[in-house]
C-alpha cells in the first residue's frame, strides 16, 4: 500500500516526507547519513556500557547518551508516522517495526534493567545503507544465491541426514568405547562430541582416552574435513549453472528459423 503523501496534501508534509523517505535529495542523503551515524554511536555507548571496567568510571554519562539518542529516534519515529498517508502502514512494515524496536528497550528499563542491552537491535536499522548508498542492485545477486540454495536443498537434506546419522553412530560408539569415566556420560553428551569433533571446532572440554577411542576420533576429524567441503561444492555447483534467459524460449530451431526467414 502507499504511503507517499497525496498531492493534495500540505507543501510541508511533501517536503518533510522527501527528506525523511527519499534520499534522492541533498537533504534526504544527509539525513540518511546522520541517521546511520547516529545508530552507530547509539549501538557503540550500549557496547562499551557492558565493559565493567567503563561502565564504573562513564556509565553514567553512557547512559545519559542513550537516553539521548532514544529520544531523538523517538522524535523521528513520530515524524515518520506523521508524514505518510498512512501511519498503521509504516508501523507495521518491515523497517517500521524494526525502528520501534529500536525504542522499546530503553523505556523498558524502567521497568527492566537489564533489557537495555536489547538496544543491539538498532543496528538492523543499518539496513537503510541499501537505499542511501543505491546499493539495491546487489539485491538481485542475492536472490540469485537464495535461488541456488533452493534449488539445492534436497541434496543438502541428503547430506545432512548423512552427517546426523554418521555423528549419532560415532557418538554412541565413543559412548560405548570411553564410558562416563572419561567424560562420556551419556550419548547425547557423546553425539555433541561428535558434532564438536567433526565441524573441527574442537573446544576440548571432552576427549578421548583410550587407544581405541583416539583412533575413532582421528578418523571422525580427517571425515570432518572430507564432509566440509561438500555443501559448499553442491551450491558452487548449482551457482555455475548457466542462468535461464528472459524472454520466450523459441517455437523451433534455429536453423529452421533461418531457412524459413531466406524462403
Amino acid at each position: 500500500m502507499e504511503i507517499r503523501p497525496r498531492h493534495t496534501d500540505p507543501a510541508w508534509k511533501r517536503a518533510a516526507y522527501s527528506v525523511i523517505f527519499e534520499s534522492d535529495t541533498p537533504a534526504g542523503r544527509a539525513f540518511d547519513v546522520a541517521l546511520l551515524v547516529a545508530i552507530v554511536l547509539s549501538v557503540a555507548a550500549v557496547m562499551l556500557e557492558s565493559v565493567r571496567s567503563i561502565d564504573l568510571r562513564y556509565g553514567q554519562y553512557l547512559r545519559g547518551v542513550e537516553w539521548f539518542f532514544t529520544g531523538l529516534f523517538l522524535i523521528e519515529y513520530a515524524a515518520r508516522l506523521l508524514v505518510v498517508r498512512r501511519p498503521m502502514t509504516y508501523a507495521l512494515s518491515l523497517l517500521g517495526i524494526i525502528d520501534f524496536l529500536a525504542i522499546v528497550p530503553t523505556l523498558a528499563t524502567l521497568l527492566l534493567a537489564s533489557s537495555r542491552y536489547l538496544l543491539v537491535i538498532r543496528t538492523l536499522r543499518l539496513l537503510r545503507v541499501f537505499r542511501i548508498f543505491k546499493l539495491g542492485r546487489f539485491v538481485g545477486e542475492g536472490e540469485f544465491i537464495a535461488d541456488a540454495l533452493k534449488a539445492s536443498r534436497y541434496k543438502i537434506l541428503v547430506f545432512l541426514t548423512a552427517v546426523f546419522t554418521l555423528v549419532v553412530v560415532m557418538g554412541t560408539m565413543m559412548y560405548v568405547v570411553e564410558g562416563g569415566q572419561n567424560g562420556f556420560t551419556s550419548i547425547p553428551k557423546s553425539i555433541y562430541w561428535a558434532i564438536v569433533t567433526l565441524t573441527t571446532v574442537g573446544y576440548g572440554d571432552i576427549s578421548p582416552v583410550t587407544v581405541l577411542g583416539q583412533a575413532l576420533a582421528s578418523l571422525l576429524m580427517i571425515m570432518g574435513y572430507a564432509i566440509i567441503a561438500v555443501p559448499t561444492g553442491i551450491v558452487s555447483a548449482q551457482m555455475a549453472m548457466p542462468r535461464p534467459l528472459a524472454g520466450p524460449a523459441p517455437t523451433a530451431p534455429v536453423y529452421k528459423q533461418v531457412i524459413c526467414h531466406v524462403c
